[in-house]
C-alpha cells in the first residue's frame, strides 16, 4: 500500500479531483444519463450474455433487454397511475391533518433553525418547505427531471454499451503500452462487470422482496393502494440508510392519514421498520458480505455528496459508483491505500 511521499503529488491529486468533480457538477445534464446507462448496462449484461449463448445476435439481445426494461417501467406506470392519482388528489385535504399531528416537532425545528442562523448556516425556512406538499416533493426529487428529459440519450448509450462495450474494451487494451497494463485493464473491467452485475441483480431481487413484503403488511393493515407503497418501498431501498429512513417517515404519515388512533397509525411504519431490519441485518449481509463490503461511513458520505451533486439519481448511483472506485483503487498500486480506507 504505497503512499505518496511528495507534498506536490498530494496537492496535484487534490486539485485534479476537485477539477473532475467540478466538471461532473457543471456537465450534469450530459454525464448523469451516461453514468446511469453504464450502471443499467451492468444490470442487463447477464441477460444479453444469456441470450448470446442461445445463439441470439448481440444487437437483438440488447433490443430485447431494453424492451424488458421499458416494459417493466411502463407496466408499473400503468398499474400505479390510478392509485397514485387518488392519493395525490386527497393529499391537500390530508395535509393540514398531518401538520396538526406533527405539530410537536415544530418548536424544536424552529429552535434548530435559529441556532443554525446564529452560526451563519443558512438552510432556508423549514416552515415554508413543510407548508406545502408540492414544495417537499420538489425539494426531494430535484435532479430526476434531468434523467427524464434525457431518457432517449440514456437508452441510446445503453444500447451501444450492450452491443459494442467489449469492442471498446478490446481497443483500449490494444493501445496500452505494456503487457502489464493490458492485463490490469482486462482484470479491472472483468472485476467491475462481474461484481457490480452480481451486486445489482442481488440488490434488485432483495428490494423486490422488500416491496412485496411491505405491500403485504400494508394490505393486512387495510391501507389503501398497498401495491403503490410496495413499489415505493422497492425504490427507496436502492438508497441505503437514507432511503429506509425516509420510508419510515413516509409510512408513518400514510398510517396517520389512513388509520384513526395513533397506536394503529404507528403499525405500518413499525412493520416496515421490522422488514428493513430483517433485510438489512440478516438477508443482505448473508448474500453480499463475502463479495461486496464497503465502509458504512464512506457509504453515508457518498450518499450525501452525490445527492447534493445530482439529486435523487445521484443518491441511487452513489453506492455503485463507490464500488467501481474501490475496485479500481484495489487494482491500481498507487491508489491501494485509498481503496483500503473504503474497505468494510
Amino acid at each position: 500500500m504505497p503512499l505518496p511521499q511528495e507534498a506536490r503529488t498530494i496537492f496535484q491529486g487534490i486539485l485534479c479531483a476537485i477539477a473532475v468533480l467540478a466538471c461532473l457538477y457543471i456537465a450534469q445534464a450530459i454525464v448523469l444519463p451516461v453514468v446511469l446507462a453504464i450502471v443499467l448496462k451492468l444490470l442487463l449484461q447477464p441477460l444479453v450474455n444469456l441470450l448470446e449463448r442461445v445463439r441470439v445476435p448481440k444487437p437483438v439481445g440488447a433490443l430485447i433487454a431494453l424492451a424488458v426494461l421499458l416494459s417493466v417501467f411502463i407496466g408499473l406506470g400503468m398499474l400505479l397511475s390510478s392509485p397514485a392519482a387518488e392519493w395525490a388528489s386527497g393529499l391537500p385535504e390530508a395535509w393540514p391533518q398531518l401538520q396538526q399531528k406533527f405539530a410537536f416537532i415544530k418548536d424544536p425545528v424552529e429552535h434548530l433553525q435559529r441556532t443554525l442562523d446564529q452560526m451563519g448556516v443558512q438552510l432556508g425556512s423549514p416552515a415554508a418547505l413543510l407548508s406545502s406538499p408540492v414544495g417537499m416533493v420538489t425539494a426531494v426529487f430535484s435532479g430526476t427531471g434531468t434523467v427524464a428529459a434525457h431518457l432517449l440519450e440514456t437508452l441510446l448509450v445503453l444500447f451501444y454499451l450492450l452491443v459494442f462495450g467489449e469492442t471498446f474494451l478490446r481497443r483500449l487494451v490494444e493501445v496500452l503500452p505494456t503487457f502489464a497494463n493490458k492485463r490490469d485493464a482486462v482484470e479491472i473491467s472483468l472485476h467491475i462487470e462481474r461484481d457490480l452485475s452480481v451486486y445489482l441483480l442481488t440488490i434488485t431481487v432483495i428490494n423486490a422482496g422488500v416491496g412485496c413484503a411491505t405491500a403485504g403488511v400494508l394490505w393486512l393493515c387495510d391501507v389503501a393502494a398497498p401495491v403503490l407503497w410496495g413499489v415505493v418501498a422497492f425504490c427507496l431501498n436502492f438508497v441505503p440508510i437514507l432511503g429506509p429512513f425516509c420510508g419510515i417517515i413516509l409510512f408513518l404519515a400514510v398510517g396517520l392519514i389512513s388509520m384513526g388512533p395513533v397506536w394503529a397509525a404507528l403499525l405500518p411504519a413499525a412493520l416496515y421498520f421490522g422488514i428493513h431490519v430483517i433485510e438489512g441485518e440478516i438477508i443482505t449481509p448473508m448474500l453480499l458480505a463475502n463479495r461486496f463490503t464497503i465502509n458504512p461511513v464512506a457509504v453515508i458520505l457518498s450518499l450525501i455528496f452525490w445527492y447534493w451533486m445530482w439529486g435523487v439519481p445521484g443518491a441511487i448511483l452513489a453506492v455503485p459508483m463507490l464500488a467501481i472506485i474501490k475496485i479500481i483503487c484495489d487494482r491500481l498500486r498507487p491508489f491501494r491505500a485509498f481503496g483500503h480506507l473504503l474497505e468494510g
